[in-house]
Parts: C-alpha cells; sequence; structure tokens
C-alpha cells in the first residue's frame, strides 16, 4: 500500500467538465474548480492541522450529514448547514456576479444570500444584488417551480404574487426568501463561459445558523425537479457521471464531473469493464437510490438484509430495493447496523499481519495495528443488483497513521450511503434516461 497514497481525499481540488448543447449543437468543453473544504486551495483550510486532523473532521461530518437522509419525506429537514464536502464557484446575473457555494449532491434548490437581507450570516465576498441584474425575475405562487417545493418549504406572498421557500436545518440553522430565476454562468478553462438563462434559485434574505463565512450559499445537485443537474437535463441529455482521484501531494490529481452525452462510460464491448446498475426512484427524488444486494469479504459474501433506513422499507427480511444512498459528499460509507455487526467481524478474520486496535477518536469500529510488519487486508466486493464493484484497499481502508489502518465503513441506524472513499478511482456515470448507474474502474489521476 503507498503510504499516504488514499489519506488526500480531503485534499483535493476537482474540476467539474461541463459538455453542453447549444442551439448550433456545439458541444462547450467547460471546467469549473470544486474545490475540497480540506484543499490547500480551499478558503477553510487550516495548514495546522494534521491529515488525521482532517479526516477525522470529515469522518464526523460524514455522521452528521447521514442524519438528514432520514426516514423524513421533507427533503431539507435533516439537512445539515454545512453538508456537502465541495465549493463551487459560479456567476450569477447579468452583469455575472461570481460567487463560491457547497455543492450539494443531497440538496436540490440552490440557493444564496440577497440583498437586501432581513438576516445574513457574515459572508466574506459581496452578497448578491439582485437590483443590480437585469435578469432577475421572482416566480409566481402558482408556478411549477412553487409546486416542486414540498408543502412545507413552500409559502406565498400574495400581496406580490411571489413564491417563498423557507429550508430549515438539522443544525438549526435556516434559510428563506424569494423563489427567483436568474442567469447562472460557468467559466470554462479556455476563459469564456457558458450561460443558463432561466435557471431557478432561491434568493435568501433571511439565513442564520452554523453557514460559513468563505460561502455564498448551496449548489444544489441532487435529483429532484429544483436541482443543477436536472435543470440542466435538456442540455446534458440527463448525462452525467465524476471521476475522483487518490493522491499523494496536494497539487497532484485531478478529478472530474463530465455532463453530457460522452460522460457516460461505455459498456459496448465486452471488455470495457463497466458495470451497471439500476437507479432506484424513491421518494424524496433528491436522492440517488441503488441496491445493495451483498458485500463479499474475499470469498465470503455475505447477503445485504438492511433496509432503506424508513425510506419506503419494505421490511429487513429480505433485501429491500432502493436500499442505500450513493452520495460524493460524504466521506465514509454507513452500512445498516444489523448487518454490520458480522460484516465486521468477517474484516477482521480475514486481516492478517495485524491486531485489532481501538480508534483513539471512537469513530471507526475496525481498526488494525501491525507494527513494523506488513498489514494483509482482505478485497471487499459490493454485489449492487447486476454489478459486482471490486474495492482495492485503499477504497477499503483509510491509513491513519504508519501503522494503522481503519476499515472506512461504519453501522447506521439510518438509510446506508455509498460514500466518496468507496468511489475513488472509479468512473461513476448517471443515465437518468435509462435510471442507471454504472462504474468502470480507472485511474482518475489521468482523466482529463
Amino acid at each position: 500500500m503507498a503510504t499516504q497514497t488514499f489519506l488526500y481525499c480531503s485534499l483535493l481540488a476537482i474540476t467539474i467538465t461541463f459538455f453542453v448543447s447549444s442551439s448550433s449543437a456545439h458541444r462547450s468543453n467547460l471546467t469549473v474548480e470544486l474545490i475540497h473544504r480540506d484543499s490547500p486551495h480551499s478558503p477553510l483550510y487550516n495548514p495546522l492541522h494534521t491529515v488525521s486532523d482532517r479526516l477525522n473532521a470529515a469522518f464526523l461530518r460524514s455522521i452528521s450529514r447521514s442524519r438528514h437522509f432520514s426516514t423524513k419525506t421533507d427533503l431539507q429537514s435533516g439537512l445539515i448547514a454545512t453538508g456537502g464536502e465541495y465549493f463551487m464557484t459560479i456567476s450569477i446575473g447579468t452583469p455575472p456576479s461570481k460567487l463560491l457555494a457547497i455543492a450539494d449532491t443531497g440538496s436540490d434548490l440552490t440557493w444564496v444570500q440577497c440583498k437586501p437581507c432581513q438576516q445574513c450570516y457574515k459572508q466574506n465576498s459581496p452578497i448578491f444584488d439582485k437590483k443590480q441584474s437585469s435578469t432577475y425575475k421572482t416566480e409566481s405562487c402558482d408556478s411549477k417551480a412553487c409546486h416542486a417545493l414540498s408543502e412545507s418549504e413552500q409559502g406565498c406572498d400574495e400581496s406580490n404574487n411571489i413564491c417563498k421557500y423557507r429550508y430549515s436545518y438539522g443544525d438549526e440553522s435556516f434559510s428563506k426568501g424569494d423563489v427567483a430565476t436568474e442567469t447562472i454562468s460557468i467559466d470554462s478553462s479556455s476563459g469564456s463561459s457558458v450561460s443558463f438563462p432561466g435557471t431557478v434559485f432561491g434568493c435568501g434574505y433571511n439565513n442564520g445558523g452554523t453557514f460559513e463565512e468563505t460561502g455564498s450559499g448551496i449548489i444544489g445537485l441532487g435529483g429532484g425537479p429544483l436541482s443543477l443537474v436536472s435543470q440542466l437535463g435538456s442540455s446534458i441529455e440527463k448525462k452525467f457521471s465524476y471521476c475522483l482521484s487518490h493522491t499523494s501531494s496536494t497539487t497532484n490529481g485531478t478529478s472530474v464531473i463530465n455532463l453530457g452525452t460522452n460522460s457516460i462510460p461505455s459498456s459496448a464491448s465486452k471488455d470495457s469493464n463497466v458495470l451497471t446498475t439500476p437507479l432506484v426512484q424513491k421518494v424524496p427524488e433528491t436522492y440517488y437510490f441503488l441496491t445493495l444486494e451483498a458485500i463479499s469479504v474475499g470469498k465470503t459474501k455475505l447477503p445485504y438484509t438492511g433496509g432503506g433506513g424508513g425510506l419506503n422499507d419494505a421490511g429487513k427480511s429480505k433485501t429491500t430495493t432502493g436500499n442505500i444512498i450513493i452520495d460524493s459528499g460524504t466521506t465514509l460509507t454507513l452500512l445498516e447496523s444489523g448487518f454490520y455487526d458480522g460484516f465486521g467481524a468477517a474484516v477482521e478474520k480475514k486481516v492478517t499481519g495485524a491486531k485489532r486496535v481501538s480508534d483513539p477518536e471512537g469513530i471507526l469500529p475496525y481498526c488494525f495495528r501491525a507494527g513494523d510488519k506488513a498489514i494483509g487486508l482482505p478485497e471487499i466486493t459490493m454485489h449492487f443488483t447486476e454489478a459486482d464493484v471490486k474495492l482495492s484497499p485503499i477504497n477499503a481502508f483509510v491509513k491513519m497513521s504508519e501503522d494503522m489502518v481503519c476499515l472506512s465503513m461504519i453501522p447506521t441506524t439510518e438509510v446506508a450511503i455509498y460514500g466518496n472513499l468507496v468511489q475513488m478511482d472509479f468512473l461513476v456515470g448517471y443515465d437518468l434516461e435509462k435510471k442507471t448507474v454504472s462504474f468502470q474502474r480507472m485511474d482518475c489521476s489521468g482523466s482529463l
């Protein structure tokens, strides 16, 4: 195992590549930097923090974030305000105003702080001023966008016929404001930009809680109708993928997310090494659900009988369809606690050259210390419907120190989550038309 090769999932600067169709059917190749919150490129980066400090903080965020993938169907009721691991820069309005916001695959409506503020949290960059934009337009109370919000999120200023949104987050943070449309622009690597007029977003006048002053709001990349991904649907032909790389330094390695027809890995060839599994439609449609049928530890196959954490469960006596959410904003993988005990015991049995020890932070249940010996780690295979995804040791385990590794999976009593550590060095493709997710093993550091 290469020293610290996979520790730097929290040190990635991620690039997003957009393949967008214009009226002339020309595809523009746009790149937008998406910066991990712990990257040296991030405004939150603290050089005094060790790699272990950053990893443990990311693990704690995984646990907090998992609470919003809950039994509640109110999309935002449990979401933590600092949800998502990456910042993304976009421009909004005409003329365009650049802003930095959290890119979140677990939420839909994009919202930013707006003037005039009734109450706004401290923000380092200028707050968006709708009065300076010629393309700002509010949505009416009977608009399609307004009705796309849940009843608890939706309001109406009847005197002005303006649709209102209100989000209450699990950590008591909140955002309230007008539902409107604006032109959102994405810069390309060549210096030009592509604009998407009429994009629905939330103009927040009343925001507070634990939001960080480096960010202007949240960019929703979930599966619901108001997310940025869904609104770009026709432009990207309902297809996107990402490739998250491991890196052994803070500057090398490039991760990408691709949107458009060419972004999905091809399974036409028998040698293409592409594995495809159905994407399951469930409530809430924000989340991307897959079906996990079993997990193998070496040659020991363990049926996964965990339910969907209350999200349309059919029972726990057999595999529940759509029992795990795939999410790039969660670092760890969370598995149903009833299954996890036997799974962890199987992992411990297969590890060689090391003794099980306690995680000093008390976060990861299965850690192993070898001293000066080499640790033998088992191959773990995730058996999704029609797709057996084999994980490398750097996917399934995380190196916490020179002589200690820990399983990057923990138990949960809520819905299971397939996190970003196990997705790294895979091209993960989403075909929202065919309703599939595909996996192709590759070196993502050379994906550009």
